[in-house]
């Protein structure tokens, strides 16, 4: 290992950024040097800020101090080396800094729970730094937004490990400012991506040898090395790689395309979920011959929002419109089932209502079969994907987000019995949706 290292031409434009950004983002993988160039712009920053009062922030008053104070020799105590010193502010643990415009107060706080958040209302801060910042709790996130407001030159830094996509912290926070940004590029919306190589002083060498301890399919290395939004632990399916499960619609289509050999299916199913204010879903699956391979072979996704909303008439049509053409493909699926949300019989009405219009009245369309529970279905999913026999469409992408992110809830867990996380981070929908339309074909496909 390189002791010091020079900055990556990536590095050095995110602090240049920050500099004049109000707000900036470090987001990455592990040891990719986020904290330490964090450090950089906020040490700059607090040297010529008119205010006084300002903020470091962790999960803990000990994670704040460790990453921002100290940082293994980087943190503000070593960059302000002989003009500051450690103390109180109003009764909060405060690092005292002797800057060329004064004096400056930086509060040290810990922001992982709702009770946090008293600690630091009542400041006017003049700018925040919060490392891990998607680690502390949403309400204290937003309050230190909020103690910004009158600052005279506003400036807020956050850095971050990869949640899953769907976390509160992108959907609340970063897609809107990527999206303000977009619209408006002097939003002052400061984002920067970074890995492990961007750290300079880990040798090329090193890097190599580093690398070759990881499965480049998981999704362990997916996020603590490549630094992508994805779930490496608590994971339901872990027998999941993208590479054996998505396949091309040749390969849906044909067994042996240069012979003209089509691939054979035994039997056909569709599995709805009516997600309301979430997304609603259909999945259509295939089963091989002899029941080897579970296929999905194509599905519909819709997300609900405020101005896209739909009725159940306008999703039963949307639905047999996406299945028509397919039975065109596949003659037999004009006479198989659609399992559809057990708890919504308006719903099912309204699809026997669309099939009808359609001229597809011999499609049957039956409850959701829940009898045996979520663990069960979830199990079934779990036992197709380690035999290598479940397959998806590769162009489905939200069903691969589900099955790659899909975690279990340990705060929920009792009764010994586990479940699956379902708090929107993820799209939870396509599991069940694809689930619904396996679990009646169990007694087929075990031992199969």
């Amino acid at each position: 290992m390189i002791p010091y290292a020079p900055l990556t031409i990536n590095q050095t434009n995110y602090i240049r950024r920050s500099l004049v950004s109000w707000f900036s983002v470090a987001e990455g993988s592990k040891r990719a040097g986020k904290n330490i160039i964090n450090l950089i712009a906020w040490a700059a920053i607090l040297e010529a800020h008119p205010d006084r009062l300002h903020l470091a922030g962790g999960v803990s008053i000990n994670s704040a101090k460790m990453n921002i104070i100290d940082s293994n020799g980087f943190g503000l105590r070593w960059i302000f080396a002989g003009r500051c010193r450690e103390g109180e502010y109003e009764n909060r643990d405060a690092l005292f800094l002797q800057t060329q415009t004064g004096e400056k107060i930086v509060i040290i706080a810990g922001g992982a729970k709702v009770n946090d958040v008293p600690r630091i209302k009542g400041f006017s801060l003049g700018s925040v730094y919060l490392s891990e910042a998607n680690e502390c709790c949403q309400a204290f996130v937003q309050e230190c937004f909020d103690r910004t407001l009158a600052s005279s030159r506003r400036r807020i830094l956050h850095d971050l490990n990869p949640k899953p996509p769907r976390h509160w912290y992108y959907s609340d926070i970063l897609d809107f400012h990527e999206d303000r940004q977009k619209q408006n590029p002097e939003h002052g919306y400061n984002y920067g991506h970074f890995t492990i190589a961007d750290n300079l002083s880990v040798s090329d060498k090193d890097l190599r040898q580093l690398l070759a301890t990881y499965d480049r399919d998981s999704q362990w290395f997916k996020r603590d090395i490549k630094g992508e939004r994805t779930a490496a632990s608590g994971r339901i399916y872990t027998g999941y790689r993208y590479n054996d499960i998505a396949v091309t619609r040749d390969w849906i289509r044909y067994e042996d395309r240069e012979r003209g050999r089509l691939r054979r299916y035994i039997a056909f199913s569709v599995g709805v979920d009516v997600g309301g204010t979430d997304a609603t879903v259909a999945t259509l699956t295939g089963f091989t011959a002899g029941y080897r391979e579970v296929v999905t072979i194509d599905g519909y996704y819709h997300k609900q929002g405020i101005e896209s909303g739909k009725d159940h008439a306008e999703y039963a049509e949307d639905i047999v419109k996406f299945l028509k053409p397919w039975t065109i493909i596949y003659p037999q699926l004009a006479t198989t089932t659609i399992f559809a949300e057990s708890a919504d019989k308006l719903f099912r009405q309204a699809l026997v209502k669309a099939l009808a219009k359609h001229g597809l009245r011999s499609m049957q369309v039956t409850p959701s079969y829940k009898k045996d529970g979520i663990l069960d279905r979830i199990d079934l999913e779990r036992i197709l994907i380690n035999q290598g026999r479940k397959k998806i469409a590769q162009h489905l992408l939200p069903w691969f987000e589900a099955y790659e992110n899909a975690v279990w809830d340990a705060d929920e867990y009792a009764d010994k019995e586990w479940v699956r996380v379902d708090d929107g981070s993820y799209p939870v929908d396509c599991l069940d949706s694809d689930e619904y339309s396996t679990q009646p074909f169990k007694k087929y496909l075990i031992g199969a």
